[in-house]
């Protein structure tokens, strides 16, 4: 019996491709499927914490602005209440982060720090463009 190879996503594409991030050339087993690369999957993951941060302390507001108003705690248990205040800070930070994260890969849009690189000539070589 002939063995089949099993084909992958990665055999469509040539052996270097360009991450849809930041626009670099890579080897085509450092990207991963929506074609990014590891910097570019660390710098959109440090700007999803910050976001995820920013709606966890939205979220943990909206919730002491419940608790205050509507349950009213007493004086007896409000370090419970500040402990459940700072657990969800902490839990709405990471859902925040990965709905963030997972809006930036859905959305796959170029990066704010990419550069695109610069095109020459129609059918110039790019030793010939390089100067003295």
């Amino acid at each position: 019996m002939a063995e089949e190879r099993r084909v992958s996503w990665r055999d469509r594409y040539p052996d270097e491709v360009t991450c849809v991030r930041c626009l670099d050339v890579y080897d085509q087993m450092l990207l991963d499927r929506l074609l990014w690369c590891e910097s570019c999957r660390a710098r959109a993951r440090n700007r999803a914490t910050w976001w995820g941060w920013a709606g966890g302390f939205a979220f943990g507001a909206v919730l002491a602005a419940y608790v205050w108003f509507v349950i009213q705690p007493s004086d007896l248990v409000i370090g419970g209440w500040i402990a459940t205040m700072v657990a969800a800070v902490w839990i709405g930070s990471k859902v925040a982060r990965e709905f963030v994260y997972g809006a930036m890969r859905f959305r796959n849009a170029r990066a704010v720090e990419a550069v695109p690189p610069v095109a020459g000539e129609p059918g110039a070589m790019e030793s010939d463009q390089e100067g003295p």
